[in-house]
């Protein structure tokens, strides 16, 4: 079962996962989608709050944060799943995310950390559900020093889509086991 909707004037076919036995979510998958990133950032950045740099979660906020990005001429950091080798001073945070299994961990290597030091940070992603991957990368950007400028992402999912505290394009509802939206 799929869930038809229009996102940034392109058509798109979202499957339906299920979450729980009574639950169900449409999978708004951005990966290897070149043209809805394109559109998706294009009218993002429309809405953009000023800004000095872009900050997103690994992994599937990645290509619409690069192509922000690229189409504003700004710089953009990845906080990471775990802190990898090349790391020094890692921060890190926990969250606990819809899409995620278990408990998230998001980490920024010192060196990022210096790039969000007293700079406006604008907050992505594809998706926002339960706000935990987003309120972990807003702990990380007010522990490297940095202001949160704005908060966005394509879809809006649930709940997220009443919130007044972000920017996106379109509400996604979610659905019950039957596949109805609720």
């Amino acid at each position: 079962m799929n869930y038809e909707m229009t996102i940034a004037g392109l058509k798109r076919s979202l499957p339906l996962f299920p979450i729980n036995e009574n639950l169900q979510i449409a999978a708004f998958i951005m990966l290897g989608d070149t043209e809805i990133t394109e559109a998706c950032a294009r009218e993002l950045l429309k809405k953009a709050p000023d800004y000095d740099i872009l900050i997103t979660a690994e992994c599937k906020g990645i290509p619409l944060t690069y192509e922000m990005a690229k189409q504003a001429g700004k710089s953009y950091i990845v906080a990471r799943k775990s802190p990898k080798l090349y790391m020094k001073d890692v921060l890190t945070v926990h969250s606990d995310s819809i899409t995620t299994e278990g408990i998230q961990t998001l980490c920024l290597g010192g060196d990022d950390a210096q790039l969000l030091k007293g700079k406006r940070v604008l907050i992505t992603d594809d998706v926002i559900s339960t706000g935990g991957s987003l309120s972990a990368l807003e702990k990380l950007v007010r522990r490297a020093g940095g202001e949160i400028a704005g908060k966005m992402a394509v879809l809006a999912e649930g709940d997220a889509a009443v919130r007044d505290d972000i920017i996106f394009l379109e509400a996604l509802p979610l659905f019950d086991k039957d596949g109805k939206v609720i």
